[in-house]
């Protein structure tokens, strides 16, 4: 072999280098959910968590609706559903708009003030016990009345490697782990499927954290299956995330160092 063949080889030897750092770096392994569970044939069935209804907390908005025959009757306690200060991000808007929530306050003694109903305390009731409270109570002054109370704030926070990160107020309160992720647009092809982290707010105020891994069938089965309010979502970026960020400076270092060996290539050919 000539001593130019060999120069000539040596000098594309960065070249070479560079491209399969490109074609490594740009390989992302996509994982899919639930692993676990065939295609086709021996399908098993999943159990799935008991659903616990949650518990009013103070802080928390209610919208209560009642209805009677006569719905100018009720009308003063229907329109008391007014806009409280607080700006959140709706699941049916954009990820960067917000909307005001409307509803009564639960107040730090865990009453709802309400026009001529009073006072009614809900703290610690789920929504059906609540409207069996307030139904009772208005059954004082309304004859057959039916109460609605929903929650107005029900609100989960997405975050991390996921398409649409925010806020977002669940448009009822039965929301499990895979619902959050849907409404935030799932995941990203750089978010990590089997380490997402859950934090759960207490009674304390202190957080209860969770791993959670979505290439098993098994979180179904989980305590944090069914999401509560105030539940934080926040989804690990892979490896795979830091090399799309470097990707871009190494393929302009190998576009470089194939012009500088071009260069190079040609004054070598006209030296020998």
């Amino acid at each position: 072999m000539s001593k130019a063949l060999i120069k000539r080889l040596f000098l594309f030897a960065p070249v070479l280098f560079l491209s399969f750092s490109i074609i490594s770096c740009s390989t992302t392994k996509k994982i899919k959910y639930f692993e676990d569970i065939p295609d086709s044939g021996q399908l098993k069935i999943v159990p799935t968590s008991a659903y616990m209804e949650p518990k009013i907390q103070v802080d928390d908005i209610l919208t209560i609706i009642i209805s009677t025959v006569d719905p100018a009757a009720t009308q003063n306690i229907n329109l008391g559903n007014v806009a409280v200060s607080g700006l959140l991000t709706s699941s049916m808007a954009s990820a960067n708009s917000q909307s005001v929530v409307s509803g009564y306050l639960v107040n730090k003694s865990g009453n709802v003030e309400m026009p001529i109903l009073g006072e009614v305390h809900l703290l610690g009731l789920t929504t059906d016990e609540a409207s069996k409270v307030i139904k009772e109570k208005a059954s004082q002054f309304y004859k057959d009345a039916s109460v609605i109370v929903r929650y107005a704030n029900f609100k989960i926070t997405v975050t991390g490697e996921v398409t649409k990160p925010s806020i977002y107020v669940m448009p009822n309160e039965k929301v499990t782990i895979l619902d959050a992720l849907s409404v935030a647009g799932d995941l990203t092809i750089y978010g990590k499927r089997d380490n997402i982290l859950l934090l759960r707010e207490n009674s304390d105020a202190s957080k209860t954290p969770y791993r959670i891994d979505l290439t098993k069938s098994n979180i179904m089965s989980q305590p944090y299956y069914y999401l509560r309010q105030n539940d934080y979502i926040y989804v690990e970026p892979s490896q795979g995330k830091a090399a799309a960020n470097d990707i871009q400076q190494t393929r302009s270092i190998a576009i470089l160092s194939s012009i500088v060996t071009v260069v190079i290539v040609l004054i070598s050919r006209i030296n020998f």
